[in-house]
């Protein structure tokens, strides 16, 4: 298994592919077709075409604040393809990628970012919880809903999310630990993209790298080239099915790099060189995955530009129908919060009704 040979201790970071496209591992490349490793691709290419269709619009003064996934792409959509059907997906804020690969439809990710409740709410039958803004908090559900799957006796797996600033939250380490303890059926993944918002990774922790923390909590990690498609699904692949059997849970550490900014109410340029972005720009997952499906030839610049262009319109399109639906009403911040309306929150609610018919001011 991966986890033997890149331990958390070891200092190796997995990576199949090189900034080039090349393989250079060809003895660990999933047993994946082209055509199934064209398709991953173009769920990239969808998630970036949807992330810089969501930047034009917010800055466009139509959509809200948004925080961009340029740059990360196959720490996402590497290990949701390597999921199964019944599997949970429990993210942060910033898992595009992950979630149109899981399910949750564009239009619906829109909403949430226009403001508008509804955008938590998913499809039937998609395994998926909202977004989860507060850092670290998720990572607690995921386990928890990891221990009730293996109680209930069922071989789901939760697969979570969480970036590298969340790794200094207590609710990380508690995660990690109970994991441990109950042998809970659940991957980790930290995008490690190099900043908690303006603070870099090595002002926020002496550790050497993040996966190591995996060593305290008794449980296996591994660190991966987050940027290499193959190696993400490898790694997630090879975690999900050890959580399976009964193996328990695992930290992936995804070595990344936000190429935009935290949020788009975030200046990169007050904390970062513009020279360090130049460095990562080349190992933009994207430019290396189109490399490799070219060398083989499964696809072309041509229809690279195209389907580009296609999936532009197609999310322009999308975010039209979110405007459609109107502003975001007040009374569902009432709404959406609980199953039956806690008494508080319907005595604000029975209030702010009065107002709207005239009985208060």
């Amino acid at each position: 298994m991966l986890i033997q040979e890149y331990g958390p201790l070891k200092g190796q970071m997995l990576q199949i592919m090189d900034e080039n496209g090349v393989i250079q591992k060809p003895h660990l490349v999933p047993e994946l077709s082209d055509q199934e490793w064209l398709e991953l691709y173009k769920a990239m290419l969808l998630t970036r075409s949807a992330d810089n269709k969501a930047l034009q619009l917010q800055r466009q003064g139509r959509m809200l604040t948004y925080a961009p996934n340029t740059g990360q792409e196959a720490a996402q959509v590497g290990p949701a393809a390597a999921m199964g059907k019944q599997d949970w997906l429990v993210p942060a804020f910033r898992e595009l990628g992950a979630w149109l690969h899981r399910g949750v439809d564009l239009k619906t990710v829109y909403l949430y970012w226009y403001g508008n409740e509804y955008g938590s709410h998913f499809a039937e039958g998609v395994k998926v919880l909202p977004i989860a803004v507060p850092i670290g908090t998720q990572v607690h559900h995921a386990v928890g809903i990891a221990m009730a799957s293996s109680i209930k006796g069922e071989d789901d797996v939760t697969v979570t999310y969480i970036g590298d600033g969340g790794t200094s939250t207590g609710d990380f380490s508690e995660a990690l630990n109970f994991a441990g303890v109950f042998n809970a059926p659940v991957v980790f993944i930290v995008q490690n993209n190099q900043y908690a918002i303006s603070v870099s990774r090595q002002k926020q922790t002496k550790a050497e790298t993040l996966v190591q923390k995996a060593v305290a909590a008794g449980i296996p990690g591994i660190l991966v080239d987050g940027n290499d498609l193959f190696a993400m699904y490898a790694a997630a692949k090879d975690a999900i099915d050890r959580a399976r059997l009964g193996g328990g849970p695992t930290l992936i550490e995804a070595y990344t790099y936000r190429l935009g900014a935290h949020t788009t109410s975030d200046d990169p340029t007050k904390y970062r060189e513009d020279s360090e972005v130049a460095e990562w720009q080349p190992k933009d997952p994207l430019l290396r995955m189109k490399a490799y499906l070219i060398n083989k030839g499964v696809w072309s610049e041509e229809q690279d530009a195209a389907l580009s262009d296609e999936y532009g319109e197609y999310a322009l399109a999308v975010f039209r129908e979110v405007e459609e639906e109107g502003d975001p009403q007040l009374e569902d911040l009432f709404k959406y919060n609980f199953r039956e309306m806690p008494a508080h929150l319907r005595e604000q609610y029975e209030q702010y009704v009065q107002y709207l018919e005239g009985k208060v001011k």
